[in-house]
C-alpha cells in the first residue's frame, strides 16, 4: 500500500514538472512583442515561470534520497503542493503582464519621440500659420486711428467724469493739470492722462476705482484748450482757434476764421517747414492743420506781369496780365472803348531783336463773331483808334 502512495506521489510530481515546462514557452511567446516595445525605455522583468522551474529543478535534486520511504512522501508531497501553487500562479500570469506592459507601452508612446521626427502631437497652434499674421493686420488697421476722427486730451483740457454708481452731488468736471496728471478722488492717486482718448481715461479709472465693483465710468471732453493754431492774414476773424481733433481739414478752420474773398493762398508753418496751399484747389484747400501750426492767409500772387492800353478806353494805362487773356477782355479790363472810339484796334508786340510788331483787328468783326478773339502776350500795346 505505501509503494503505491510513493508511486502516485511520484506521479504527481512528475505531471506538474510537465505542466511547469509547457507553461513556460507560451509565457514567453505572449511577453516576447510586449518586451520588446519597451526595451527603449525600461529592462525585461526577470521571467518567474523560468526562475520557479529553476527553483523546482534545484530542490528536486537536492532532496536527500529516500532512507525511509516516510521522509520520500512527505518531502514529494510538500514539493508537489508548492508545485500546484506555483501552476495556479503561473495560470494567472499573462493577464497581470499583459496589463503592466500595455500599461508600460501608452506611457512610452505618450512620453517619448522617436530621434530626428517631429512632435506632431504638441503641434496644436501651428495649423495655420499664417493665421496669427492676418490677424496681426486686421488687428492694426483696425486699430490704426485717423487724426480727424480722434482727439488726445492734453494739459488745460476739463473733462466731464460721469460715474453712474455714484449718485453723489459733487462736480463731475475736472482738469487736467501741469505735467498732465488727472486728480480723481475715488482713483487714489494721480493719473497721467496727457496723449490718451477719453475713452482710454475712462478703462483705466475703471481699474484703479475700488469703492465700487465693475464701476460704469464715461468721460467726456467739456473743454477744449490744449489743441491751438494760429489764423492771420486776410481772415475777418484772425487770432488763436481751438482743434477739437488731433487734425483739422484747413477750409473747415477758414471758414470758422471768416476767410475773406480776396483770400487765395495760405502758409502753413510747422515744426518740420511751411506748406504753401493754393486755396483756389480743393485738393490742397484739405490739407490737415495739425495743433501748433500757424496759418497765413494771402491775398491774389502779386502781379509782375502787365499790358498797356491807350487811345480810345476809358481807363487807359497799365494793366495786369494773365495767361489766356484775349484782346476783347483787355479792353473790358481798361473800362471799354468810349463813344468816339473807332473798329480799328492795333497791337504792337516787341520782336525777338528788339522792334516793334505792328498788328491791326476789326474790332466789330471779332465782336460780331466772325473773326477769332486774339490772344495777348505779357509786355502788349493796345491802342483803339479815334473815328473820323
Amino acid at each position: 500500500m505505501k509503494n503505491s502512495i510513493l508511486a502516485a506521489i511520484v506521479l504527481s510530481v512528475a505531471f506538474a514538472v510537465t505542466t511547469a515546462a509547457q507553461v513556460n514557452p507560451a509565457i514567453s511567446a505572449v511577453n516576447s512583442p510586449v518586451s520588446r516595445s519597451v526595451a527603449a525605455k525600461s529592462e525585461t522583468p526577470p521571467d518567474a515561470a523560468k526562475a520557479t522551474r529553476a527553483r523546482v529543478l534545484n530542490q528536486t535534486q537536492k532532496s536527500p534520497a529516500p532512507n525511509s520511504q516516510r521522509g520520500n512522501a512527505q518531502s514529494l508531497q510538500a514539493h508537489a503542493k508548492a508545485n500546484f501553487k506555483n501552476r495556479a500562479r503561473l495560470e494567472s500570469l499573462p493577464a497581470e503582464i499583459m496589463t503592466v506592459d500595455n500599461t508600460r507601452v501608452r506611457s512610452v508612446t505618450s512620453s517619448t519621440a522617436v530621434p530626428g521626427e517631429p512632435k506632431t502631437a504638441v503641434n496644436k497652434n501651428v495649423a495655420a500659420p499664417n493665421a496669427n499674421v492676418n490677424a496681426n493686420v486686421r488687428t492694426n488697421a483696425t486699430l490704426a486711428p485717423i487724426p480727424s476722427q480722434i482727439y488726445r486730451v492734453g494739459v488745460g483740457d476739463v473733462l466731464d467724469i460721469q460715474l453712474n454708481n455714484n449718485p453723489s452731488q459733487e462736480s463731475t468736471l475736472f482738469t487736467v493739470l501741469s505735467g498732465g496728471m488727472l486728480e480723481y478722488p475715488l482713483a487714489g492717486s494721480p493719473l497721467q492722462v496727457t496723449g490718451m482718448t477719453a475713452s482710454e481715461i475712462a478703462a483705466t479709472l475703471r481699474t484703479k476705482i475700488k469703492l465700487f465693483e465693475d464701476p460704469a465710468v464715461v468721460v467726456n471732453v467739456r473743454d477744449y484748450a490744449s489743441h491751438t493754431v494760429t489764423v492771420s492774414g486776410f481772415v475777418a476773424a484772425p487770432g488763436n482757434k481751438t482743434l477739437r481733433r488731433e487734425a483739422v481739414p484747413l477750409y473747415a478752420l477758414l471758414a470758422e476764421s471768416l476767410a475773406l474773398p480776396d483770400a487765395a493762398r495760405a502758409t502753413v508753418t510747422r515744426a518740420t517747414g511751411t506748406i504753401s496751399i493754393d486755396l483756389n484747389d480743393p485738393n490742397l484747400s484739405a490739407t490737415l492743420v495739425l495743433p501748433g501750426d500757424i496759418i497765413k492767409v494771402l491775398g491774389p500772387a502779386a502781379v509782375t506781369e502787365f499790358f498797356f492800353v491807350a487811345g480810345e478806353v476809358k481807363l487807359p494805362g497799365q494793366k495786369a496780365y494773365h495767361s489766356g487773356l484775349t484782346l476783347t477782355q483787355a479792353i473790358l479790363a481798361a473800362g471799354g472803348a468810349t463813344n468816339g472810339a473807332a473798329g480799328r484796334v492795333r497791337v504792337s508786340r516787341q520782336g525777338s531783336d528788339g522792334r516793334l510788331v505792328n498788328e491791326e483787328f476789326n474790332l466789330r468783326k471779332i465782336l460780331d463773331g466772325k473773326v477769332a478773339d486774339p490772344l495777348l502776350q505779357k509786355d502788349d500795346r493796345i491802342e483803339l483808334s479815334t473815328a473820323k
